[in-house]
């Protein structure tokens, strides 16, 4: 009995010594199977139909508010709208241009006092405001004033301001302000006075000019009616004999023309 278990021992193990590669090659096989699905199938899983699917919109962007720093702009729906509808206002959103806007305009310029303003979008506290005192071959001096509006008044000299618009460290938009002084504020009033001045006397002139042009045609046109009248008897003649000689050489030119004709 114990000769006979151990050759059945013997013989199973030699069949499992058989069975053992082929178990091993079918394991490589689906492992490498498994591994090609996985490189296949998408990182966020699979692709379910209707899930991400996106709906394709032509859009068409309005012209900007601005043609520098930031302003916004209209973003239209060119298909899609409602009703009759060739475009629909999707949404406003920002738009920027160049940083530097160069020189502007003060909302508000008197004789003392100046108020100049940074360039901006509502809400005025998104944005931090940096004044500066522009120095010829010196650098800028940075002021306290933080706010969008300054109010600066004149001094014996003209000055440069200049206001940046920043948003989280970035300069978004720059411009630049003139104060004149108070001689050059009174002497540029003087000149536009001047200038005002010498602008209405030449129009003046020419409107006098051409009142007593007219009187004086008007005048001639009367007194020679007057003298028609007058001479009525005189002009009368004159025209008479004017005619009579007319149907005269008319008479000769028929009669040469018969002449002619015979």
């Amino acid at each position: 009995m114990a000769l006979r278990a151990g050759g059945a021992a013997g013989r199973l193990a030699g069949r499992l010594a058989l069975l053992l590669p082929l178990l091993l090659a079918l394991l490589a096989v689906g492992a490498v199977n498994g591994s090609s699905a996985k490189a296949a199938e998408p990182l966020g899983g699979r692709a379910e139909p209707g899930l991400n699917a996106t709906v394709s919109a032509e859009v068409e962007f309005g012209v900007c508010t601005v043609t520098c720093g930031i302003g916004i702009r209209e973003v239209l729906l060119t298909s899609g709208c409602p009703g009759t509808e060739a475009k629909c206002i999707v949404r406003v959103e920002e738009c920027r241009g160049p940083v530097d806007c160069g020189w502007g305009i003060p909302i508000s310029e008197g004789l003392a006092c100046v108020k100049m303003p940074c360039i901006y979008i509502p809400p005025e506290n998104r944005f931090k405001y940096v004044w500066k005192m522009l120095i010829p071959n010196k650098t800028a001096h940075i002021l306290p004033n933080d706010s969008a509006i300054m109010e600066v008044c004149r001094d014996t000299h003209s000055i440069t301001f200049q206001c940046e618009t920043q948003e989280n460290g970035n300069i978004i938009a720059s411009v630049k302000y003139t104060v004149y002084a108070t001689t050059e504020t009174e002497t540029k009033k003087s000149r536009r006075i001047e200038t005002g001045q010498s602008r209405r006397i030449t129009t003046d002139a020419i409107l006098v000019f051409v009142l007593l042009t007219g009187v004086i045609v008007t005048v001639g046109v009367i007194f020679a009616m007057i003298l028609m009248i007058l001479h009525w008897a005189v002009v009368k003649s004159i025209w008479e004999s004017k005619s009579g000689q007319d149907n005269q050489d008319k008479k000769l030119a028929n009669k040469s023309s018969l002449r002619n004709m015979e």
